[in-house]
């Protein structure tokens, strides 16, 4: 593989880090490392692991039978009268929380801006809406991605750069990135599931497999995902270390009353290092939403695309092209729209919520099917058990956090915190994912059997 290839390789498959460094992403890396310091930084070493294992199935599926994700999907539900329930159900699962979370996509970038500027918020708000209208006037799926290649690679020196000029302890980031441990306070559990849900997330597959290019080798593949995700992961992790230098060396019940905000985080940021580390900080921020507010209405239109083209619409569903545009439109004019109002969009992203802990496991079970079936992928490209066994762990853990976000969303519709009973809670889920895990490994094992004997 030539240099270029592998450059241009790592720059496309970094639109997968764009997606899921996010202001969710900073939001709960920061508040782990306030909180916790390093003792949940294991939990981002995992997610980054399921983050690349995921997107290389989809990947490897796509490059061998040259159909998409969605694609995929529709395919294996053609004929049976579930299909279109099925695909009612990604797709508005998808859309409407991509549309849900572009609003917090831009004020995060926002907010990374206000920290540099003293600007009022709606002016950033307009410029980031018409800086992403000209990322879109490309119709080049390709060069979009190779964009926020360069994006993702500033981001990460943004963060890098932060969180080394903190001098953090390496034995305690040596611990905690090895010794799963949850610290035993109320709420711990479900930021471990925080950071777990806001890598491993539904439609970064989609937008992968949808945005490949589908003549790619899979060595090809494979070297760009492993630098881009790992990458990501790395800069999730540099996000968590700034966190930390906030409450480095309070006792734990402090840290426990300490009220995070990104105010204190400047104030602690400028204390430390200087001036300087809050304006590359802020570019982080920025460079983090901005991002995501660009492959938010991006995975939406494809997916969208992979689920619903057909022969006879093929050439609306075309990046630029009417359907596709129309797509992208939606999800971003939602964002600006509740951006300029300065308000979340708190019933849709329940829903969303609600609907993408439903998507990820349902998701994650497809994949580790159809990449174990021989009448698709063929008898010399079916997984091996080794990797199908890091396959059920991880399938597993999104079955867990499938059903933590259904509950913590309903919960809180119906005015609940399920947070008052967070171990109890959290044993339960786990008990239950693990049988329904155990029983999936299992049907495939015998499927697999049953087509050796044929």
């Amino acid at each position: 593989m030539t240099l270029r290839k592998r450059i241009s390789s790592i720059l496309f498959w970094s639109i997968i880090s764009a997606a899921f460094i996010g202001p969710g992403t900073v939001t709960t890396a920061t508040q782990a490392g306030v909180y916790y310091n390093f003792q949940l930084l294991w939990a981002l070493v995992f997610s980054t692991f399921a983050t690349l294992l995921l997107q290389e199935a989809s990947a490897r599926l796509t490059i061998q039978t040259k159909l998409n994700l969605g694609e995929a999907i529709a395919r294996q539900f053609e004929g049976k009268p579930s299909k279109t329930v099925v695909l009612l159900v990604i797709i508005v699962a998808i859309i409407l929380g991509c549309a849900a979370y572009e609003a917090g996509n831009i004020l995060g970038a926002v907010a990374g801006l206000v920290l540099i500027f003293d600007i009022p918020y709606y002016y950033f708000v307009v410029g980031i809406g018409l800086l992403a209208i000209m990322v879109f006037s490309v119709r080049s799926v390709h060069t979009i991605a190779k964009v926020l290649g360069v994006v993702v690679f500033l981001m990460g020196i943004a963060f890098l750069t932060t969180a080394l000029s903190l001098n953090p302890d390496w034995s305690e980031v040596a611990k905690g990135a090895v010794m799963p441990i949850i610290p035993n306070s109320s709420g711990a559990g479900l930021i471990v599931l925080g950071l777990i849900g806001t890598t491993v997330i539904p439609y970064d597959l989609f937008l992968g497999s949808g945005a490949l290019d589908k003549k790619q080798t899979i060595k090809e593949m494979r070297f760009g995902l492993s630098i881009a995700v790992i990458l990501g992961g790395v800069i999730s992790m540099s996000i968590m270390g700034v966190g930390s230098a906030i409450t480095e060396g309070m006792s734990e019940s402090a840290r426990a009353n300490m009220d995070y905000s990104y105010d204190m985080l400047k104030d602690t940021l400028e204390i430390i290092t200087g001036e300087y580390a809050i304006y590359i900080f802020g570019f982080g921020m920025f460079a983090a939403g901005f991002s995501s507010a660009i492959t938010s209405p991006l995975a939406s239109a494809i997916t969208a695309r992979s689920l619903f083209s057909n022969k006879k619409n093929e050439h609306k569903w075309k990046p630029g092209a009417i359907y596709f545009t129309l797509t992208i439109v939606g999800v971003l004019g939602t964002g600006l729209t509740f951006g300029i109002l300065n308000i979340q969009p708190i019933p849709a992203i329940l829903i969303a919520q609600a609907f993408n802990g439903l998507i990820l496991p349902l998701v994650a079970v497809f994949l580790i099917y159809v990449i174990n079936d021989a009448n698709i992928m063929g008898r010399e490209n079916l997984n091996g058990w080794v990797s199908n066994f890091f396959m059920g762990f991880v399938l597993w853990v999104t079955m867990i956090l499938g059903f933590t976000n259904i509950s913590k969303a309903a919960a809180k519709a119906l005015g609940f915190d399920i947070s008052s009973s967070d171990m109890t809670f959290l044993i339960t889920t786990t008990v239950i994912s693990f049988i329904l895990t155990s029983w999936i490994l299992f049907k495939i094992y015998k499927r697999r059997l049953t087509h050796q004997n044929i």
